[in-house]
C-alpha cells in the first residue's frame, strides 16, 4: 500500500506531468499535492476543480443516473486536466486525484491508467 508521498511522486513520473494532488472534494482541502512550479499554484486549481467535480456529481443526481465518476478530462489548448476520482475501499471518502499534463508530451492513455494503478495502491 502506497502513502500519499508516494502516490504523489508516482504521478509525477508521468511523461509531460506539471502537477499532481490528493484532494477532498467534500471540504476542498487540498492533502499533498507535488509540482507546478512556475505553471500553476496546485492548491488554488485543486481547490477550483472541487467545484467541477461537485457540479458534475450534482448533474448526475439531477439527471437521476446511477453510475459513478471515474474521471473526467478537461483539454485546455496546451495541456490536459485529469481528474480521477477515488473509490475508497473503507467507504465515505470523497477524495480525487487532480493531474495536470503538458499536452504535447502526454499519452493521456497511459496517463488514465497509471491513476488507477496508483488508486488501487493509495491507502489513505
Amino acid at each position: 500500500m502506497a502513502n500519499i508521498e508516494t502516490a504523489l511522486k508516482e504521478a509525477m513520473t508521468l511523461e509531460g506531468a506539471v502537477g499532481v494532488a490528493l484532494v477532498d472534494y467534500t471540504s476542498g482541502l487540498t492533502l499533498g499535492y507535488l509540482g507546478g512550479d512556475g505553471v500553476m499554484d496546485m492548491t488554488v486549481a485543486a481547490a477550483a476543480n472541487t467545484d467541477v467535480v461537485r457540479a458534475k456529481m450534482r448533474a448526475l443526481e439531477l439527471l437521476g443516473l446511477q453510475d459513478g465518476i471515474e474521471d473526467i478530462l478537461i483539454t485546455l489548448d496546451s495541456q490536459y486536466h485529469l481528474i480521477r476520482l477515488l473509490r475508497s475501499r473503507h467507504g465515505g471518502d470523497a477524495l480525487f486525484l487532480y493531474l495536470a499534463l503538458h499536452k504535447s508530451r502526454a499519452n493521456l492513455g497511459l496517463a488514465r491508467h497509471q491513476l488507477r494503478k496508483i488508486e488501487s495502491e493509495l491507502d489513505v
